[in-house]
């Protein structure tokens, strides 16, 4: 007898409808074939759903079975088929009645006692459902609540092979779970971390707060201890907050891969991620024989922090100038080429020498000029062209790291952040970007037009400093930053000095 079963398989970020076709022959010896493309992980589910079904008390069928995922020619992967395939073998022996799988689609592993396991790519699946107007979605009950945050979809959550059976018998009923959006959301976006930690360094919190405000990238420069890592760590506490359709596309990149807490239905606040500076390209862009998202992917609606970054090969540091120039990543592999979002605040940090102590005060500088010069290299042009600020992080005196002065609260900076941001999103909402940070030479010309004695005032620090024309452009954009966190709708001169201040490299302090 022929069975049909929905499932889905997971490619990307995107899920696909996948019909899994059992068919049960007496003829022949008995033999459990699987086509339709599988990986090792389906092909090995022959086994878990021959263990489970036993397990479970069903005489498993010692005849010739025959599993097909269709469409055959789209690659199979993961342990979400092992639920589709058990239902479809027991329907194909007729206890259930066909009639019942009709607008349901399944998806789960087994564990040999027959209990549903949690799966990778639920969100995209129901999703998916959605999409295509399905009755329903049958997942592990620790899916459900991710499943839930899509409206308009049935999603039932069930722990065991035994209750989908009783289920589709109606000897079960099981109610639909329900997520509540705004209390989720609520609960899930408060941070641990604050700026009021952070001792001194007042410099570098305004330059981050002017770099959340714009959308601009930063460049830490500083000795070992200087904080640099913890006012990364405290930049998505001053970032606006994740609208519902940004957490529901970052929630979906952490579901598939596999990132999301046990019952974490949506992930409300902005991510960071540090990667180690021993990072292949491949786990920073994504990729592998079966395409999975990469670190920039995971950081999508956050900030990617790469520390010391001199030390990161070369050729993995170069692969970052598509996402950042984009906001996303296309990676083409001979199974598939996939597509990835990945727009995220760069913020590094590296030391001023291959030591780390030039221009300290305190420590004696060993490295040679040959070394400094062949350490600084190893950031190239290009990516600095995609850094707006340059700051420089001395290390804290003791003064300041023994005081009882608390410095601002994130949740303060956030408000100037979010009222410049929403000038921006005004500004900009026949142009298509959203911030300061993403602006083009014709955005530039258009709405960076300086008054007074800003013009003179430009004009003296090029020559004097001797920028290039990218430091021009890049002081222009962080000035209309700073001049919309104060809400004026021209730049003025002090808008332009202090946005000289944040390009430390370009001023040669170094």
């Amino acid at each position: 007898m022929l069975s049909k079963v929905l499932s889905a398989s997971v490619i990307g970020i995107e899920a696909y409808k996948v019909e899994v076709e059992v068919d049960i022959s007496s003829r022949g010896l008995p033999h459990f074939s699987m086509v339709g493309l599988p990986d090792a992980a389906v092909k090995e589910s022959r086994d878990r759903v021959r263990a489970a079904l036993k397990n479970i008390g069903f005489n498993f069928p010692l005849k010739q079975i025959t599993v097909n995922l269709a469409p055959a020619d789209l690659k199979k992967e993961g342990s979400s088929f092992d639920l589709p395939i058990a239902i479809g073998i027991i329907a194909s022996e007729g206890l259930i009645e066909p009639e019942a799988l009709n607008g349901y689609l399944f998806a789960g592993e087994l564990s040999l006692d027959g209990r549903l396991k949690p799966i990778r790519g639920a969100l995209s699946i129901a999703i998916m459902v959605r999409d295509i107007g399905l009755k329903g979605i049958i997942l592990p009950s620790e899916n459900a609540s991710e499943g839930a945050v899509v409206n308009g979809v049935k999603v039932y959550g069930i722990r065991s092979l035994p209750d989908v059976v009783a289920f589709l018998r109606g000897e079960k009923k099981f109610e639909p779970f329900i997520t509540d959006i705004s209390e989720t959301m609520k609960e899930h976006s408060i941070y641990e971390d604050d700026f009021s930690e952070v001792k001194g360094q007042e410099h570098a919190k305004r330059a981050l707060e002017v770099a959340a405000a714009g959308g601009h990238n930063v460049l830490m420069i500083g000795p070992p201890g200087s904080g640099k890592t913890m006012l990364s760590k405290r930049l998505p506490t001053v970032l606006p907050g994740m609208t519902f359709n940004e957490a529901l596309e970052t929630t979906r990149i952490h579901s598939v891969a596999g990132l999301l807490k046990d019952g974490q239905p949506l992930l409300a606040t902005r991510p960071f991620r540090s990667p180690h500076h021993t990072i292949s390209d491949v786990a920073l862009i994504g990729g592998g024989q079966i395409p999975k998202p990469g670190e920039v992917s995971i950081a999508h609606n956050g900030v990617l922090f790469l520390d010391e970054i001199p030390e990161f090969k070369r050729n993995v540091l170069e692969v970052l100038r598509q996402p950042i120039e984009n906001g996303e990543v296309t990676v083409s592999r001979a199974v598939a080429s996939i597509t990835y979002p990945a727009s995220f605040m760069l913020v590094s940090a590296m030391n001023p020498c291959p030591c780390g102590y030039l221009g300290d005060i305190k420590h004696q500088c060993t490295c040679t000029p040959g070394q400094i010069y062949r350490y600084r290299r190893k950031v190239s042009g290009p990516l600095l062209d995609r850094i707006d600020i340059h700051i420089e992080v001395p290390a804290v005196p003791y003064k300041e790291l023994s005081t009882e002065y608390s410095g601002e609260k994130s949740e303060d900076i956030r408000k100037r952040v979010v009222t410049a941001r929403d000038i921006q999103l005004m500004r900009f909402k026949n142009d298509k970007i959203y911030s300061n940070g993403q602006m083009k030479t014709r955005h530039i010309k258009k709405y960076c037009k300086l008054k007074g004695d800003a013009q003179p005032l430009l004009e003296t620090a090029m020559h004097k400093l001797g920028l290039s024309a990218r430091a021009y452009t890049r002081i222009l954009k962080l000035s209309r930053t700073i001049a919309d966190l104060e809400s004026s709708a021209d730049i003025q001169s002090h808008h332009i000095s202090e946005s000289i201040q944040y390009r430390t490299l370009d001023r040669g302090v170094f």
